[in-house]
């Protein structure tokens, strides 16, 4: 079996024009292009993991060579990252490849949400699509009805992506009120703290977690 430095230099070695990997990475960069696969099935062809839902394209500047791979080789590697024409440090370019996974992962919900009052014509689920389309997030209530209706319609969604906000008292008065099964319905979009709040109001977390 193939060490994981052997398993990347057969792969981008024959792609590029130097012969070692510090220097064949030079001459890759990133082209601003991505892609959702919607589920995880796809391989980075860098290094080969596998399970990656999220494709992120590579090029060669000097072979024309591109390569689709996951956005932790793009970082573990080096890959140049640009924004605007300016070249990003590696700071940069993490907050970059962080926002378009976020990106990604809002249009997600975004086309779930779309394909829910599609399906059902309901006012309630057109409500939460276009507040989420405002607001970038749910509140308690609108997330229980989206995920239940999802899940009901056997639409894709990965409740974990969304958004609930607990800015307002109203909304973690709503949370704090809500039957065990619905709070738990909802448990994959909380943010830890949010999760915290919930269990010093008497509730708990599902045992499946």
């Amino acid at each position: 079996m193939s060490t994981y430095p052997q398993r990347v230099a057969d792969n981008i070695l024959p792609l590029s024009i130097a012969g070692t990997l510090p220097d064949a990475f030079k001459e890759w960069y990133f082209t601003d292009n991505i892609e959702d696969h919607e589920i995880a099935n796809e391989d980075c062809e860098l290094c080969d993991q596998e399970k990656l839902r999220y494709h992120f394209e590579i090029k060669n500047r000097n072979t024309d060579k591109h390569l689709w791979v996951g956005s932790s080789c793009i970082l573990k590697f080096q890959v140049q990252v640009f924004d605007n024409g300016t070249l990003l440090d590696a700071k940069g370019s993490k907050k970059k490849l962080n926002e378009l996974t976020q990106k990604m992962r809002l249009d997600s919900c975004i086309n779930a949400l779309k394909k829910l009052a599609e399906a059902e014509g309901n006012d309630i689920l057109s409500n939460a699509l276009d507040f989420y389309l405002k607001n970038k997030y749910l509140t308690p209530k609108f997330a229980f009805v989206v995920f239940w209706r999802l899940s009901s319609n056997k639409i894709d969604h990965s409740p974990s992506f969304f958004k609930v906000s607990l800015q307002k008292d109203k909304y973690k008065r709503d949370l704090y009120a809500m039957p065990k099964d619905r709070v738990h319905l909802i448990w994959p979009a909380l943010t830890s703290s949010q999760r915290k709040l919930a269990i010093q109001h008497g509730h708990t977390a599902p045992t499946n977690t």
